[in-house]
């Protein structure tokens, strides 16, 4: 029989970008590392599991919005992969009315481009939260801070980092946990399912601080009871820090970022 899962722990979750800013590509990985998948599927050799048209996976594009099912941590999770060309835009509000939430996919070369700000409108009409995510950090190019700052200015965001790169371009080799305060790298080779988590580098010491310090004093701000320990400590801790992002990105009051590459080379 289906495993019986409790309507509390069902989400519909889609991933809405511009074109090519990697969503289908991201979609698969999320389908391989929740165990859905056990082959990564490339869009450009045809081999995705959400591009099921024959022009989708000849053009390499998203035409129609398209759905499966997947389980992470005892929750049942319908990910919806949507279209990011101009020309199917009904396709990514017809999704909207069913999201119990978003992740928002920039490219970090591209940043906030015409289609992403569409659909980031679209998403605030039917009142769906959201969370960011800064794809493409090993491009040539890659500006996770600029990203951060286009969607901030030009969406009127408050985002807030979470983690932020160790590196860019070729140079980018993991990413800074601000919550843990730790540092996270990625075997290639494993396609990313190893990973190991290290002391935070001297180098980026300070700078992981400073975003620290805007992570806790942007949660605090959601609560009076944290505003208070945040003036007594000057610290939050994990358990206080993830609880009211969770609140406040519920009720979109926050949009909480992270940045990584979806198909790492």
């Amino acid at each position: 029989m289906p495993r019986q899962v409790p309507l509390s722990n069902i989400r519909n979750v889609g991933i809405m970008a511009h074109i090519d800013a990697g969503k289908t590509t991201c979609s698969e990985r999320i389908l391989f590392f929740t165990g859905k998948t056990h082959k990564l599927g490339e869009v450009h050799d045809g081999a995705t599991q959400l591009d099921w048209m024959p022009q989708e996976r000849e053009r390499g594009i998203t035409i129609t919005s398209a759905a499966t099912t997947t389980m992470w941590r005892d929750h049942q999770i319908t990910l919806i992969d949507t279209p990011g060309h101009v020309d199917f835009t009904v396709e990514v509000e017809r999704s909207l009315r069913v999201l119990d939430g978003m992740i928002a996919l920039f490219c970090a070369v591209g940043g906030v481009e015409p289609q992403a700000e569409k659909v980031w409108h679209q998403s605030e009409k039917y009142n769906v939260p959201k969370v960011a995510f800064v794809n493409k950090m090993d491009r040539v190019g890659a500006d996770f801070f600029g990203v951060l700052e286009e969607i901030q200015k030009e969406l009127g965001a408050n985002a807030v980092p979470v983690v932020i790169p160790i590196g860019k371009e070729e140079s980018f080799r993991g990413i800074i946990d601000l919550v843990a305060m730790k540092a996270i790298y990625y075997d290639e080779d494993s396609q990313g399912v190893v990973f190991r988590e290290e002391p935070i580098p001297e180098d980026k010491l300070a700078e992981a601080r400073n975003w620290r310090a805007n992570l806790v004093e942007k949660c605090a701000e959601q609560d009076d009871a944290l505003v208070e320990k945040f003036v007594e400590r000057g610290d939050l801790t994990e358990t206080e820090i993830l609880g009211i992002l969770r609140k406040a990105t519920i009720a979109r009051r926050v949009v909480p970022v992270y940045c990584g590459s979806a198909c790492l080379h």
